[in-house]
């Protein structure tokens, strides 16, 4: 068994396509496929099942996938490792981040950092709060970013930014015009809301809480996964949403979105990174970065 079989039949699982696994590995399909292959056959396992078009792992699969993602993980510490005797000029910082944070906070410290340390790759994965954390506690990425609440012993966690929340709607709402609304009013509109995950859905469920009330209270138009597509939907219909303000601050200001009055505090951009784990001087150096900036 070989890393290279390994990181293949990670890549296969997590894709659930040959294809675009060997795509996103710069193989080809009949290499990727015989690596698969060669697993199958020397442990006498079936890892994958044909779907339809698709495969899908059997229970031998999802097992080894587990130690196949802690093992690869473990291959990484030792290669940051020995980065790490070159300095900074060469190495690998795996960065992951919620949606708020890596699309609107996190690209110009990353831009500074590789200013600074062009030989060190900063590969980002955007996923929501949850998801982020989980990267973190698996070894799959260094260092994480989100604006929700994590409840897990192994992950440190640092405040590094503070974000403001704002309540929005189109100008035509019947909000748009108030001066304030008090959080127990919020069940009078329609609302457009984050995925389950989301910091910044946790963000409201908080507000939601302090006034008795639940998103289950909430008239929920929809749910979406992404931050612009939030602000799409109230732009073009009669709902509210709760947005950072560096997301909807450019809408703000052209009068796309009005901002409505509201009890609303402020969250933490919080930093993670895994108690157990090694810490890299890629890693070293973009929090001493972090600190520098907030000086």
């Amino acid at each position: 068994m070989t890393l290279e079989q390994l990181r293949i039949f990670v890549a296969v699982a997590e894709r659930e396509h040959v294809t675009r696994a060997a795509a996103e590995l710069n193989l080809t399909q009949s290499a990727t496929s015989a690596a698969i292959a060669a697993l199958e056959h020397r442990h006498a396992v079936k890892l994958f099942d044909r779907v339809g078009r698709r495969i899908v792992l059997t229970d031998a699969g999802r097992l080894f996938l587990t130690e196949a993602r802690a093992i690869l993980a473990r291959a990484a510490t030792g290669e940051r490792v020995l980065s790490d005797l070159a300095g900074l000029k060469r190495g690998r910082l795996s960065l992951a981040a919620s949606q708020t944070v890596g699309n609107y906070w996190l690209p110009r410290k990353l831009a500074l950092f590789r200013t600074k340390h062009p030989g060190i790759e900063t590969p980002l994965v955007i996923g929501n709060t949850e998801t982020v954390a989980a990267s973190i506690h698996d070894g799959l990425a260094d260092i994480g970013f989100v604006e929700g609440e994590i409840d897990d012993p192994l992950l440190a966690q640092d405040t590094v930014a503070m974000d403001e929340l704002a309540i929005v709607v189109a100008p035509g709402h019947p909000w748009a015009e108030r001066k304030r609304v008090d959080p127990a009013e919020f069940v009078e509109s329609p609302w457009v809301l984050r995925e389950p995950g989301s910091g910044t859905r946790q963000a409201l469920e908080a507000v939601l809480a302090a006034a008795g009330r639940s998103i289950a209270d909430l008239d929920v138009l929809l749910e979406l996964p992404a931050n612009e597509a939030v602000r799409s939907a109230v732009d073009a219909g009669s709902a509210a949403a709760l947005m950072s303000r560096l997301v909807v601050a450019n809408a703000l200001r052209s009068g796309l979105l009005a901002e409505v009055a509201a009890d609303i505090p402020a969250r933490r951009f919080v930093m993670l990174r895994h108690k157990e784990r090694y810490v890299g001087r890629p890693a070293q150096a973009f929090r001493a970065l972090l600190a520098d900036e907030a000086a």
